[in-house]
Order: structure tokens, then sequence, then C-alpha cells
């Protein structure tokens, strides 16, 4: 219990200095992402204890089944932000982090189909170590989590907006939040 709880804040001051640009504007995409991140490291935290004790129960297998679909959204999405993107200095903004200073709008690869892969793969993270030991206060974890990515989502959308204009609102036409043709 006292590890569990010296993990969490060791976990949680590094997410904060990671954060540090970003904590301090209210609203913006990285304000929320902080909080989701804290969500994520809270799940880890609660049920890292059973896992691979009976990796071939149901709840286990839902459970790596996301996390393999977190690590390929999150490599796949950043590999083709990194190239297609051309970051650079015409995005100002501090608290963004380098690779999202992105000055052309990325609409290939899994960009294609949907618009937040890499918060699509933070959703995948925190509901693959919910399932790892279900529980209420892991769903009432998770479901926060999954709102805090939803409001992080929608304040890049209006940042995407501000940067990119009618272009980005094209793209939104096309495309989904987080899951291919659903959401």
């Amino acid at each position: 219990m006292m590890r569990d709880l010296l993990t969490f804040l060791v976990g949680s001051a590094i997410l904060l200095w990671l954060s540090r640009k970003a904590i301090v504007k209210p609203g913006r995409h990285g304000f929320y992402r902080f909080f989701a991140w804290e969500g994520i490291l809270a799940l880890l935290v609660l049920n890292h204890e059973p896992w691979g004790e009976s990796p071939l129960s149901p709840h286990q297998i839902v459970s790596w089944l996301l996390m393999l679909g977190s690590i390929l959204l999150v490599a796949h999405g950043y590999a083709v932000l990194k190239e297609e993107g051309k970051a650079g200095e015409q995005r100002e903004d501090t608290a963004l982090y380098d690779f999202e200073k992105t000055t052309k709008l990325v609409d290939c690869g899994v960009f294609a189909y949907i618009r937040h892969p890499m918060y699509a793969s933070l959703l995948a993270l925190a509901w693959g170590a919910f399932f790892q030991d279900p529980g209420w206060a892991g769903g009432a974890i998770a479901s926060l989590t999954s709102f805090f990515l939803f409001l992080t989502a929608k304040a890049d959308e209006q940042e995407c907006l501000q940067f990119f204009g009618p272009a980005y609102a094209d793209y939104m036409k096309r495309t989904r939040m987080f899951l291919p043709w659903l959401i």
C-alpha cells in the first residue's frame, strides 16, 4: 500500500514536470491531457498486482488486446505525425511538445480515419489497465480518464481549427474522433 502511494506520487511528480508548460493554460488540450495521464497512472497503480496471474481469463485477454492496440496506435500515429506534420516554429505555442507543432495538416495513415490516434491510444491503455482487474473504483477512474481524453480532443480540435482553418473543418467532416466510422 505504501509502495503504491509512493509510486503514484513519484509518477505524478514526473507527469507534472512533463506537463509544466501546459498545466498553467486551463482550457488547452495539454491541461486536460495531464488529468488523463493522472487517471492512467492511477489505474496502473491500482491494478498492477493481478497482471499475468490469469493471462487467459476473458478480462485479461481484453486487457492485453487493448494494450497492444494502444502500442500500435501510438507508434503508428507518432511516426506519421513526425514524418508528415512538418513540425516547425510557426506554431509558437510553448505548451506544445515539439512533435505537436505541426504546420501541415496530417490526413494520411491512421489520421485518414481518426483525428486523435494518440488519445485513442491513451483510451485503450486506460481501459486495458482497467480490465486487468475490473472493479468499481477502476471503472470510475477509467470513465473519468475517458472524459478528460474527450475534453483533450475537443480542445485540440479548437486549437487546430484556429491554426489550419477551413481545411481542418473539412478534415473533421471526413474522420471520427477516436474510432473509425463510429466515434
